[in-house]
């Protein structure tokens, strides 16, 4: 009876869950770490594993792995969801497992999955134990281990990162998915045509997961015998979004790559990122807020109006928002992108911050301070400050630094764009400074 109810609880499966091997002769992908004479497959053999943390995009293998050293090892394996357990659970795994290695000498291995959803403190209930040898961690993120996982820990484990599955990869397994008879689609003795697997392959973006899940759905929709065709994956399909981890790697890469573009004065990359920010659900107002800050950062008065526009590119992201805000994104980065450069603004804030920070605060000198009382005037404030629009073109050479400083530029105008004339103005006002 309980091979019955087995074989009933595995077809209620997904695909993806079915097909999942256990060894290494169906596992396609991962070639740098699975290899014969890879490390990670060296450590499975050798049923040698110390915990390790496995970092890659989602459907790439992770959980497929743990699965493998579940199959190979002689030590207690259990499965561990940093979503769905709590506290409670995570005594109770490490009770039992003290009692195994106390009573049985049997080490346990944890799979964690998603183990970045632990806070760093528990994280930190983990350490005791892979230290004393009752635990061997084995944690699944999609996030950088640098940034999520509690540093003690990352210090006792080995990462090892998955890559994002390529095209061969995923071609072998949707091949393997349609012709295995007893956990696939091979019953129904289906087909595809290339033009639907090439698709497919794309639109899963090195994800088996998705692959797989979309190929379940259109196979539960075809007869037997037939071929699966392009317009059954295009309509399976009704919009492809790029993985976008919001709070992880790519979200940070993403938006990296698209001021780099704008810096780069290349609109046509800087706009397939934002569309790509776009598709993956992106908060259109942080982008238009990143568009504010590199407005600034990176163009300055090498063309002024940039700050305008992206003020008005924020504000109209406010008022009308997606679909139809996209126009307004994009036309803020195209003019950005083609902008004139100049970062001489961020430097003169920089370098005056780390003077205030790290040298002795200057007094300001009296002929600049405010007298607005008779005490004031009297003690000579404000005394010998020249109106500069007393003067001609509105200037008059006086000091508006200390004796210390006086010299001292910050503010180093490009030859770019408006900014040439600024230079040009500066020199013809203060040769002695600015020449």
């Amino acid at each position: 009876m309980k091979n019955l109810f087995e074989q009933q609880n595995r077809r209620g499966m997904p695909l993806a869950e079915k097909i999942r091997p256990s060894g290494f002769e169906f596992f396609f992908g991962q070639e740098h770490l699975l290899g014969k004479d890879k490390p990670l497959h060296k450590m499975i053999d050798n049923d040698s594993l110390s915990s390790i943390i496995l970092w890659g995009p989602a459907g790439t293998g992770k959980t497929t792995i743990a699965r493998i050293i579940a199959a190979h090892t002689n030590s207690y394996f259990e499965e561990f969801s940093a979503v769905t357990s709590g506290v409670n659970d995570l005594r109770r795994v490490v009770r039992e497992a003290k009692d195994r290695k106390d009573f049985h000498n049997q080490t346990t291995i944890l799979f964690v999955d998603e183990i970045h959803r632990f806070n760093k403190s528990q994280q930190d209930g983990f350490l005791p134990h892979v230290e004393k040898g009752t635990l061997v961690i084995i944690g699944a993120t999609t996030e950088n281990p640098g940034f999520e996982i509690n540093s003690a820990l990352l210090s006792r484990s080995t990462v090892f990162e998955l890559k994002k599955l390529s095209e061969t990869d995923l071609a072998q397994i949707i091949h393997q998915a349609l012709k295995d008879d007893k956990n696939g689609l091979g019953e129904k003795k289906l087909t595809i045509d290339n033009k639907a697997l090439d698709f497919l392959i794309k639109v899963s973006d090195g994800d088996a997961r998705k692959a797989l899940n979309t190929l379940e759905m259109v196979a539960n929709q075809t007869p037997a015998k037939s071929k699966i065709s392009y317009k059954k994956i295009n309509e399976a399909v009704s919009k492809k979004i790029p993985s976008l981890y919001k709070n992880g790697d790519e979200h940070y890469n993403l938006i990296s790559a698209f001021i780099k573009s704008m810096r780069g004065s290349d609109p046509d990359a800087a706009i397939y990122w934002l569309a790509r920010m776009i598709e993956s659900g992106e908060d259109p107002k942080f982008i238009a807020r990143r568009m504010i800050v590199f407005a600034s950062e990176d163009i300055g008065n090498a063309a002024p109006m940039a700050l305008v526009l992206a003020l008005a590119c924020f504000e109209a992201v406010e008022r009308i928002g997606l679909p139809e805000a996209r126009i307004n994104l994009a036309q803020g980065v195209a003019y950005l992108a083609c902008a004139p450069k100049s970062n001489a603004s961020y430097l003169a804030i920089s370098e005056a911050l780390v003077d205030v920070q790290k040298e002795p605060l200057e007094e300001i000198p009296n002929h600049l301070k405010n007298a607005t009382t008779k005490f004031a005037k009297e003690s000579g404030l404000s005394k010998d400050y020249k109106y500069p629009h007393d003067f001609p073109n509105s200037y008059v050479d006086q000091d508006y630094l200390t004796p210390r400083l006086k010299e001292k530029k910050y503010y180093r105008p490009s030859k770019n764009g408006a900014e040439l004339e600024i230079s040009q103005r500066l020199k013809s006002l203060n040769s002695r400074k600015y020449n």
